[in-house]
């Protein structure tokens, strides 16, 4: 089909089913701007508003901005200039908000660092981004330090995830968050190195310059650093905040009066967009959590009056069947996002959420790390559930200044509306490529236009419906698992000789990676699943670590290749009984 006349066709149905009221372009209530000077701006209108809430503790724009401004100092004294790389490996707690804002006012480049890793998945990122100096939380600092001499890090600065608790606080804690502080030897205190430096002048910040490396995984090897701009963050905060309703575009410049609530995992890039961006773009406050609980979200709501929140369709599940649910008043909830990664929203878990909250959950949006994700949006679209009749899962409209067209997967060659195939994006927040991979990036980018990998299709009212991922990435309690990667892990194992990782359906989890595993000859007899479980254990996040079984032999294609459907057929043999 031809291109031209596609969009004309698609456009032309969008128009007839865009939401009322709902801006058509994206919205910078301080124009396209680093997001540094974003939150200059509200630390200068708006210098007492609460940027964020932490189990009773407040700090305001103004405080956020100076400790910013102090972290940049630092970093900049310390050697770190434009470009360079600091990693960031500490869970959800005010500090990582400093740390992002100074990386960025400084021109430096921020790397999240997944706080789940072990030794040799830190080793690997660490190394790959080039990272010279590291933000990490105290309790992590052990390991991080036991591997610092393979890495190029030259400084460490920790801090407690405890570390700006409110003497009283106000929300239940998780356990372990009061834990004491922890010294590690060779490292800097960093809220204590903060009060001691004074904010120097920088200098202005390169919206098009690299600003992230957000790491994914893929179906080939360890993960990629998805390369990244200011510009790709504020522009995603610009196209989706205004369209996720209630939001008056004329008086974004004056600031939001909205409260969010994020529990989302800050080192994700949703997290990075819910709880470290959206909220600062907007001038509105975050009250954050540094988890998942029920109880502690329950409770947020009730005191802090949140009007916005995004959760995973399990969340919201948990959260209503909850024995003290009706304890909490949480009728302030105006605007209640969700994510289908394990359980889908049904009208029955929809009829449910209203009737507790007198809000509507929704399907948040479709997008990749690739893409800084929030690529469509799914607002006013869910009378009469229309949006849960169609085929899974519906993700809406392409947001303002996205384009999105589905391609054949072999041609490339652009499919009519009704046709499935791969989701193919255009986006000014597509990133700029994966970090020294430029095989990769020749693989994945056609004229400007991203591959996803992903299947999907739009219906004949023009809604885009997201169908499944081509690629071989399980989703494990909504968290992502590439097999390649636990392919490339296992390999260092000296006893194994070869291995090949597959998911089983699971009722809980969504999936469970499944490894199946040849030893070599000599371990034969020594090795068994149980020694590997271990082993994998320690080597890998608790959410990657596969089942283990060995088999003799791999069925192979006639060129050596695993037949991986085979091993998937085995495991649909084992569950059938």
């Amino acid at each position: 089909m031809n291109e031209q006349a596609f969009f004309e066709d698609l456009e032309a149905r969008h128009r007839r089913i865009w939401p009322a009221g709902l801006p058509d372009a994206p919205v910078y209530p301080h124009g396209e701007a680093p997001l540094g000077d974003y939150l200059r701006a509200w630390a200068r209108k708006r210098p007492d508003h609460a940027a964020l809430v932490w189990y009773g503790t407040t700090v305001t724009y103004a405080e956020l901005d100076d400790l910013s401004e102090r972290c940049a100092a630092l970093l900049k004294g310390s050697g770190v200039g434009a470009g360079d790389r600091v990693a960031v490996m500490m869970g959800n707690c005010p500090q990582f908000h400093v740390v992002f804002y100074g990386i960025l006012k400084l021109g430096a480049v921020y790397v999240p660092v997944n706080p789940l890793f072990k030794e040799q998945e830190l080793v690997y990122e660490l190394n790959d981004a080039g990272a010279t100096t590291v933000i990490v939380q105290d309790q992590l600092a052990p390991l991080l330090m036991s591997v610092r001499a393979q890495t190029r890090l030259h400084t460490v600065y920790t801090t407690s995830a405890g570390a700006m608790l409110p003497a009283l606080p106000t929300l239940p804690l998780p356990a372990g968050l009061e834990a004491p502080a922890l010294a590690v030897e060779g490292t800097v205190d960093l809220l204590q190195a903060l009060r001691d430096t004074e904010p120097v002048v920088l200098p202005p910040v390169d919206m098009d310059a690299l600003a992230a490396l957000n790491y994914t995984g893929g179906t080939t090897g360890l993960p990629k650093g998805c390369m990244h701009t200011q510009r790709d963050m504020v522009y995603t905060a610009a196209a989706s905040y205004a369209l996720t309703g209630g939001v008056d575009a004329q008086r974004l410049a004056e600031g939001s009066d909205d409260v969010m609530l994020n529990f989302l995992p800050m080192f994700w890039i949703a997290g990075e967009n819910l709880g470290l961006i959206y909220p600062i773009f907007s001038g509105a406050t975050v009250v954050l959590l540094a988890r998942w609980d029920p109880v502690a979200v329950m409770a947020a709501i009730g005191r802090y009056r949140v009007n916005r929140t995004f959760v995973v369709v399990d969340n919201a599940v948990e959260l209503m069947n909850h024995p003290d649910c009706g304890r909490y008043d949480l009728r302030s909830l105006q605007h209640t996002r969700a994510a289908s990664f394990i359980r889908k929203i049904t009208p029955d878990i929809r009829e449910r959420w209203h009737a507790l909250t007198g809000s509507i959950i929704a399907e948040g949006a479709w997008g990749m790390t690739e893409t800084h994700t929030s690529d469509t949006f799914t607002t006013g679209m869910q009378d009469d559930d229309m949006d849960l009749r169609g085929r899974p899962v519906f993700v809406g409209l392409p947001v303002p200044g996205t384009r999105i067209k589905i391609c054949d997967f072999d041609t490339g060659a652009v499919l009519p509306v009704g046709e499935e195939g791969e989701i193919v994006v255009s986006t000014p927040s597509l990133f700029k490529g994966y970090w020294g991979r430029p095989g990769v990036d020749a693989e994945v980018f056609r004229d400007g236009w991203f591959r996803t990998g992903d299947i999907g299709a739009y219906d004949e009212a023009g809604y885009l419906h997201f169908l499944g991922r081509r690629k071989e990435m399980l989703k494990v309690r909504g968290m992502s698992v590439f097999p390649s990667e636990l392919e490339v892990l296992l390999s260092r194992h000296p006893a194994v000789l070869g291995s090949a990782v597959v998911g089983r359906p699971d009722p809980d989890k969504g999936q469970v990676p499944v490894a199946f595993i040849r030893l070599r000859p000599e371990h034969a007899d020594g090795i068994t699943a149980d020694t590997l479980h271990a082993w994998c254990r320690e080597q890998m996040a608790v959410y990657k670590v596969p089942e283990i079984r060995i088999l003799r032999e791999f069925p192979l294609t006639a060129t050596g290749k695993v037949r991986k459907v085979e091993l998937q057929a085995l495991l649909d043999t084992e569950a059938g009984g």
